[in-house]
Formats: C-alpha cells, structure tokens, sequence
C-alpha cells in the first residue's frame, strides 16, 4: 500500500507531501492544475522516462519519493527474490532523483538499476494511465490471475500437475545423463576404471592417515634422534662418567679424615648413580630404535599415496572409499547401459502420460472457470457501457511441459460491432483501456495481490449511468484495494473516503501546483464545482451535499 507520495522541484511543484487512505482516495482539480505532474512523478519513481524539462527551472535536482507499506507475504517473498534491502517494520522507500540529465533511483536508500526498479514497482502498484504499469496488459500474469481466481476448483489438478512433472524432470535429467554416444561412453569408462583401480592398489585402511603422519613426524627426524642420543650417552658413560667416578674415589679417600665431607661424597655418589641410569636408559633406546633410511623413504612415499588420493577423491580415507564405491556403482550402470536407459524410457514414457491426462485435466478446468470469468467480466464491461462488448480468453499449448501445466493463456477483447477480437495489450484507447481495466479489477480483486490501484484517465468520454456505474466498481475495488484516482466526474469522487484539491497558483511571481486533503465541507464544495462549473448556487451545493450522502450510504451497504 502506498502510504506517502512526496514530490520536490518537479514541474510546478515547489514540494508536495500527500498521505493517502488505505481506501479510496480521490485527486481532483482545475484542468492544467498539475494533476498530470503527480501521476509523471509516481511514473518516474516506478522507473518511467524522464520527460523533458520535468525538473522545476533553476532547481539543482527533482525529487520522487514513494513510501509503501508491504505485508503480503508472497510479495514479501518475491521481493527477498529481488534481492530487495531488508524491510524495516514492513516499510518500503522507493525514490528516484534527477541531476540534469542523470537520474538515480533507490529502494531503502541502496542505488539500484531502472530495470530492478520496475520489477518492484509490478510487485506493489499498478498504474492505469497511457499503459503505464499495467499488469493485465501482460500476457504472463493472465494464467496466474486465472488459477487464483478458480484456486479451490484448480488446486488437486495443480498439485498432480506439479507432482508428475516434478517426477518427469527427474527422469528426463538422469535419461541425458545416462544416454551416451559410444565413444564417450568408452572414455567416461575408461576415466571410471582407472580412478577406481587407482583407490583399490592403494589398499586403504580406515585412519591409516593419522598414524601414517604420526610415524612421518618420528621418522623425519631419526637420523637427528639417533645421533643426539648416542653423543649424549657417549658423553655420560665416558667424559663425565669417569669425571665423576675419579671425582668419587678421591672424595671417598679423604672424607673419613673429615665427617664434613660425608655430604659432598654422597652428593657425589648420586651424581654417578643418575648417569648410570641414564647411560642404560639411552643404551637402552639406542638397541630398540635404529634409523633406517629405507623405510623412511618407504614411509614418505605411502603418505604421498594416501594424501594424492585424498586430494583427488575426498578429503579423508572415509570420503575416498565412499567415492570408490560410488564409482563402482557407476561402472555397474556404464556397462550395464542399454538396459538402464531402457528402463528409465519406460518410466518416463509412463510418467509422460500421466502428467499429459494430468495436464489436459488440467486445462479443461481451466477454460471451465476462464469462461466463468469471461462472463463476470463481460457484463462488468457492459455496466460500464461497453454494450457490443466480446471478452474471452485464448488457451495455446506449450512446446514443452511445465509445473504448472501446458497451457499460455491470455484475455481477447472486442468493444465493437464487427471487429475481431484482440489482445489486450492491442487495445489503444487509455480511457477506453481504463475502465476494462476496471471491470477486470472488480471481477479478480479479491485474488489479486497488488494492494495499490491508480487510475487516470478513466472517465475519459463517460458520463450520466455509465459515470456511476464506474463510481461504484471503484467504490467496490477500494473494500479490499488501495485506490488513487484522478477524475473530473462527481460521482467518482463523492465516492472518496481521502479527498484532495490539486490547486495552480501565483506565488512571488511564481507558479506553483499545491494539494490540499479536504475536509467534508470543503469535499462539498469541490463536488458542487464538478457539478455546476464556475457558478456555484445554493441548488448546485445541495446536489453535491445529497451526492456525498448518498454515496457514504452506498459505501455502508
């Protein structure tokens, strides 16, 4: 829902700030008052070119900012698809500056693209003035607003639809996988054959690689080991050992003269009793362990085995085995090809058919209800004076089978006597392509999941019956919609439930384009000037002030 529209230096408005009702709000005003200047901005916002010397002269920028509210929650979803900055307590900003010939547009104060913009603006306003924005002009969203519009009849075919071809695309994927000319096949065995073979003479063993690095570190550093160890030992049973050994007899040959030195010869005496120990304890070592160069080399190379393997297949011995046994199965299906690909053509051939029945199931469901539709919104179009009004829909089939069926559906239209029915993006009258517009929002409100309407335009040439006839279709539309209209007709805005006068003014030499929200007497007021033009009598403000009851009346009802 658009909740703040604020316009600055464009045209001749100065700066404008409007907020809107969730209902129905109503712009009217003076012919050249700048009501096109509005309805320009919010098309510039929404990504539509820049017109030439939109700018107010002598402003250094224009400015456009569009304030939406969003809680659908699919269309919460789509724009997280969009890739649309987080959405802040539901709120959305979009904008769009003009620096000379440059513009920048912006969603939620991030730069973004005209073309991201205009994928956003389809997501939350459609804007029916000169086929600007209009999404049932485009022929994609026709099928969706028809499923919607028969949601409970359509559902179990659409879920057995999207069942089959979820299956079908399956099939048809793992059937070009496995359908191979001969000689790749003989490549991709070959390549198959050898990865495995490859794994199988290596022999693997679960957690080998642990105790293989564990041993690697050991054995890196033997040759250093063995040669530090035996150095040590010769030092404790030779240099210091006899050191220590003479040191003891010539303390023990004295120190029964001097009781003093009794201490120092038992000092002495566990000196020699931690070297001998310690000669053993490398002795010991050095009998147990020896460097061999070879088995080190023979070491280093099963860990180069293991850790190429690993690098190529899987980042553990588990992950590797596992790609073995993968490639086994692989081999299995290679060599076992035409009966694989035959059975996979079998199901395929029976899913196909399924998902064909399922299909044209599908499809007759959906002219059935298309023509309910076509019907609702043909007589909607007579309401509002269409009377030699034609409106069907056209169902072509796919080439290809899609989750959502076979069917590109689009609405045809023919308003006059004799003449061929057309698309609707054909029809060029934009008042005329306003009120089908109308009729087809009236008929599919309650499933479209725009929340903001805005017509222009849309009482171009209508008048008496027909001028109510719309009123009330907007009235209608405005229950479950945001609606913005701009119109000159009293009885579309004695329907407002937000009124505002768009006034041109002279202000310092200046002419400038204000908007004012009005209050009931002034609304008033603004429907006897629709009513009665420049002279207003007392007759023409009973009019308006019996118009406006009347239609606060049909609003309650």
């Amino acid at each position: 829902m658009l909740l703040n529209l604020h316009i600055k230096n464009m045209a001749l408005i100065d700066e404008i700030e409007i907020d809107f009702s969730d209902h129905l709000n109503i712009l009217t005003g003076e012919t050249g008052a700048g009501k096109s200047i509005i309805i320009g901005s919010i098309m510039l916002a929404l990504g539509g070119k820049t017109p030439k010397d939109f700018v107010r002269k002598d402003a250094p920028f224009g400015l456009v900012e569009l304030l939406f509210s969003v809680e659908d929650e699919e269309t919460k979803n789509k724009l997280k698809e969009l890739e649309v900055p987080e959405i802040e307590d539901g709120e959305l900003i979009l904008s769009r500056k003009v620096i000379g010939t440059r513009s920048v547009s912006k969603v939620n104060g991030e730069t973004i693209t005209l073309a991201k913009v205009r994928e956003i603006a389809a997501l939350l306003l459609d804007l029916h003035a000169q086929h600007e924005h209009q999404s049932l002009l485009i022929p994609s969203n026709h099928i969706r607003l028809l499923d919607r519009y028969g949601q409970e009849k359509l559902a179990q075919d659409k879920e057995e639809v999207a069942a089959c071809y979820k299956e079908y695309a399956l099939l048809r994927k793992e059937l070009d996988a496995n359908t191979l000319e001969e000689e790749e096949k003989k490549r991709q065995l070959d390549l198959l054959a050898f990865e495995f073979q490859e794994i199988e003479d290596a022999s693997l063993q679960e957690g080998e690689d642990e105790s293989l690095e564990e041993d690697y570190k050991k054995a890196a550093n033997g040759r250093n080991i063995i040669e530090s160890l035996s150095d040590a030992h010769r030092f404790a049973e030779e240099e210091a050992g006899q050191a220590v050994d003479r040191a003891l007899r010539e303390m023990m040959g004295v120190s029964e003269y001097d009781g003093e030195l009794a201490s120092l010869t038992d000092a002495l005496a566990t000196i020699s009793d931690l070297l001998a120990d310690f000669s053993r304890g490398t002795r010991d070592y050095l009998e147990e362990h020896t460097f061999s160069e070879e088995e080190f080399r023979q070491l280093e190379d099963r860990l180069n085995t293991v850790n190429h393997l690993k690098a190529k297949y899987g980042k553990s011995i588990s992950d590797v085995l596992a790609y073995q046994k993968d490639l086994a199965e692989r081999l299995e299906r290679l060599e076992h090809q035409e009966a694989y690909v035959k059975q996979l053509q079998d199901k395929l051939k029976e899913i196909e058919t399924r998902l064909q029945q399922a299909s044209e199931r599908l499809t007759q469901q959906r002219k059935q209800i298309a023509s309910m539709l076509c019907d609702n919104i043909t007589k909607a179009l007579v309401d509002l004076n269409f009377l030699n009004v034609r409106f069907d829909m056209v169902f072509e089939p796919l080439e290809h089978y899609t989750e959502n069926g076979v069917d590109h559906a689009y609405f045809i239209i023919s308003t006059n006597v004799g003449e061929d029915m057309k698309p609707l993006w054909q029809v060029a009258s934009g008042g005329e392509l306003s009120r089908i517009m109308l009729a087809m929002k009236s008929c599919l409100a309650d499933v479209d999941r725009i929340e903001t309407l805005i017509f222009d335009e849309i009482d171009v040439g209508i008048s008496g019956r027909t001028a109510q006839m719309v009123a009330e279709k907007i009235r209608g539309i405005a229950k479950n919609h945001q609606v913005i209209c701009i119109t000159h007709l009293p009885q579309i805005a004695a329907m407002a439930d937000q009124h505002y006068l768009i006034e041109k003014q002279v202000v310092a030499d200046k002419t400038v384009t204000n908007i004012y929200q009005l209050d009931r007497d002034k609304q008033i007021e603004e429907l006897a000037r629709l009513i009665g033009g420049v002279e207003i009598t007392d007759t023409v403000l009973q009019s308006a002030k019996e118009m406006k009851e009347l239609a606060g009346k049909a609003k309650v009802n």
